[in-house]
C-alpha cells in the first residue's frame, strides 16, 4: 500500500495515489484510549509518527514510530496510549462516512454509531 520513491535528497512515502481516501492526523493524549470499533464501508491504514499501542481483534501490541498497521473492513480495532501522547496518520480507503463507525466498547460513554 505504501510506495517508497527514492530521491537524491531522500525519499517520498506515497500513501494513496489516484484513490478515494480520507487522511486524518490523529493526536491522542497520554493514558487515553479510542473506542473499540469497526467499519462496514472502509478499510484503514495507520502510519505512526510516534510509538503507540493498538488492539486489532483481541490482540494488543506495541507499535514503533514509522510502523504501518492495516485494518480490514469489519475488523475490530482501537489505539491506546500509555504515559506519552501518540500521533498517527489514519488513511481511510473508500467513501468516508462518520456514520460508518460501529462502537463495540467506549470508555467515554459513547454508544453505537457516529464518529465524534
Amino acid at each position: 500500500m505504501v510506495k517508497i520513491v527514492r530521491k537524491p535528497w531522500g525519499n517520498e512515502k506515497v500513501f494513496t495515489f489516484n484513490e478515494i481516501s480520507t487522511v486524518k492526523l490523529i493526536s491522542v493524549k497520554p493514558n487515553s484510549v479510542l473506542s473499540l470499533q469497526k467499519h462496514k464501508k472502509r478499510k484503514e491504514m495507520w502510519y505512526f509518527l510516534t510509538p503507540g499501542f493498538v488492539q486489532i481483534g483481541n490482540k494488543k501490541k506495541k507499535i514503533r514510530k514509522g510502523e504501518i498497521i492495516k485494518i480490514k473492513r469489519g475488523q475490530a480495532h482501537r489505539l491506546f496510549s500509555k504515559n506519552k501522547p501518540v500521533q498517527f496518520l489514519e488513511i481511510s480507503f473508500g467513501k468516508f462516512d462518520w456514520n460508518d463507525i460501529i462502537r463495540l466498547e467506549d470508555v467515554y460513554g459513547r454508544r453505537g454509531k457516529r464518529g465524534k
